[in-house]
């Protein structure tokens, strides 16, 4: 910040804040934790250097993600960020097998309520039988076990790591 107020870098190294210092538009003194979190996690000197071999341009979205990988890393030390990935892949996949589920079951209330139209003579018997028995397995869904099965999975599910605090702050 060159005189006025240090950057949030050079209050927790207890340094003279220069004018050009690289730290000061991404690290400002009303944030420390922001600093405090990448240079317990990446160390000052490493992120200096990082910043430094980045075009100007880039250095805000650099800083973002290592905030981001930095606070990952200190709520979960064997996964970070992975783990929050992981996470959230597990979730999509057990949401678009509900979907599957959903959507099946809307088909085969249409089937009940749009029963086959008479069949031509030149249809084959065999489509018949499928017909039949695709209305009898949807005659056949129990949606409370359906439920139940879902929610006893999602039970067994991985903790959100996300709802204890915001990765960012």
């Amino acid at each position: 910040m060159g005189g006025s107020s240090p950057c949030a870098s050079c209050k927790l190294l207890r340094r003279r804040c220069a004018k050009d210092c690289v730290f000061a538009p991404y690290f400002p003194s009303d944030d420390p934790q922001k600093f405090a979190m990448v240079h317990k996690v990446f160390g000052a000197s490493n992120v200096s250097k990082m910043l430094q071999e980045l075009p100007v341009h880039q250095r805000a979205d650099a800083v973002s993600s290592l905030v981001y990988e930095a606070n990952a890393r200190v709520r979960d030390p064997v996964y970070g960020c992975v783990g929050a990935i992981s996470y959230l892949q597990n979730q999509v996949s057990q949401l678009q097998m509900q979907l599957a589920v959903a959507q099946a079951e809307i088909l085969c209330i249409q089937m009940q309520q749009d029963p086959p139209a008479a069949s031509l003579p030149t249809q084959i018997d065999h489509h018949q039988d499928h017909d039949r028995s695709l209305l009898l397995a949807c005659s056949n869904i129990n949606p409370q076990l359906l439920a139940a099965g879902f929610a006893s999975s999602s039970s067994n599910a991985i903790q959100d790591p996300l709802k204890k605090e915001s990765l960012w702050t």
